[in-house]
């Protein structure tokens, strides 16, 4: 799955709903498939990954972080927390992807960064994935429902836990966006 190019299905159908010109995070964004997809819909797109190479074959799409954010402090935080592998999130963005990743100490941190009116995209392998392939360790599966809890601060849009068949793999997936206080009048969220 992380060879391809091709960008989520998943990415693909909510990210008509990240405003024009907007600027995007991908976290473990490897050699950026979802960079490249949304840099060509006109976004700024900011790259987060500890590998370097992958990085570097994505290097003219735009910012470029290499850190290790399980080993290390987020970089976009303006201070660190007390807690092991906690952060403020400090800068935050539009828009924020994060597809087959999971490090759950950085959970909060990753929803804290969609800025107000922005949109988080995430997907990832969800328990059960072990029966058909990698990664096959409970602490790189999501359990029943996690990620819908763990977006509970968004308005949670689109939200879907089960089996896709092909590729077949377990999977939980979410869209939600951090409203801005409305002034009375409903938003619309255009959905497929």
């Amino acid at each position: 799955m992380h060879a391809t190019d091709a960008p989520s299905d998943w990415v693909c159908r909510w990210a008509g709903l990240i405003a024009p010109g907007s600027t995007v995070l991908d976290v473990a964004c490897g050699t950026g498939r979802h960079l490249r997809w949304l840099r060509s819909r006109g976004h700024c797109v900011v790259g987060l990954d500890r590998s370097a190479q992958a990085l570097a074959a994505c290097a003219d799409l735009g910012e470029m972080i290499c850190a290790d954010i399980e080993a290390g402090p987020w970089p976009f935080a303006e201070r660190q927390s007390e807690q092991p592998g906690g952060a403020f999130p400090g800068r935050r963005f539009d828009a924020v992807v994060v597809t087959n990743y999971l490090w759950r100490p950085l959970l909060p941190v990753i929803v804290a960064s969609v800025a107000p009116g922005g949109l988080l995209i995430y997907e990832t392998f969800a328990q059960g994935q072990e029966t058909v392939g990698r990664p096959t360790r409970a602490e790189f599966l999501l359990r029943p429902g996690e990620l819908l809890g763990a977006c509970a601060a968004l308005r949670v849009l689109g939200y879907e836990d089960g089996f896709v068949p092909q590729p077949a793999r377990f999977v939980q997936r979410i869209a939600a966006l951090r409203e801005h206080p409305q002034s009375g009048r409903p938003a619309r969220y255009p959905l497929r």
